[in-house]
């Protein structure tokens, strides 16, 4: 069962939000605007590899790095293509997203935490409703890497690339080191 880190995610959400202030525990009053657009954009926008050749030896050397997650070969390597070509797609390096996969989900796209965050990037639902894509479903392995991946992408440049603040907002712990400190394990034992 993956660690319920939906409410830290949702926390984190509240770290860039104009006032600290929420509706419901599901759905903050004040939504970053930038954040907003991006995951508009994001989901408008579909991209495929733009070097097929250096994608497919990427994705043959993660194969064997996500077999202990993911058994079947043929889904083990459509959730590599996804999730290389959403992150290429953003600027995002596909290791990092699969290193936040493996702490937040360990790959399990059905998994929902107990404050409601879903799929293997622990989005939480809130985002649907305020992009005016209420019908989007996050266990959807592209949906919930488009929605994740935005997200991380719009931590990274908010904290200037550094990893560790980024992935520190991302799950909700700002000014703790421990759940980046995970991530950057994962990266650098079974992702680099």
């Amino acid at each position: 069962m993956p660690k319920p880190l939906g409410l830290a995610l949702l926390l984190t959400l509240a770290l860039f939000l104009p006032e600290p202030s929420f509706a419901d525990a599901a759905r903050p009053a004040h939504v970053d605007a930038e954040l907003r657009q991006l995951l508009l954009d994001t989901i408008a926008n579909s991209s495929s590899f733009t070097d097929k050749y250096e994608a497919e030896v990427w994705l043959v050397s993660m194969s064997d790095r996500l077999s202990p997650f993911i058994k079947d070969p043929s889904e083990r390597m459509g959730v590599l293509r996804q999730v290389h070509r959403l992150a290429t797609a953003q600027g995002v390096q596909p290791a990092l997203v699969l290193a936040v996969i493996e702490v937040e989900s360990r790959f399990d796209r059905y998994a929902v935490s107990v404050a409601g965050a879903q799929g293997v990037m622990q989005v939480m639902p809130f985002w649907k409703n305020e992009i005016g894509r209420p019908d989007d479903n996050l266990i959807d392995l592209e949906t919930n890497l488009q929605y994740g991946i935005t997200i991380l992408k719009h931590y990274l440049d908010k904290e200037n690339g550094r990893w560790a603040e980024a992935l520190a907002r991302y799950n909700g712990s700002y000014g703790s080191y421990r759940y980046a400190i995970k991530v950057m394990d994962a990266w650098e034992n079974r992702w680099k």
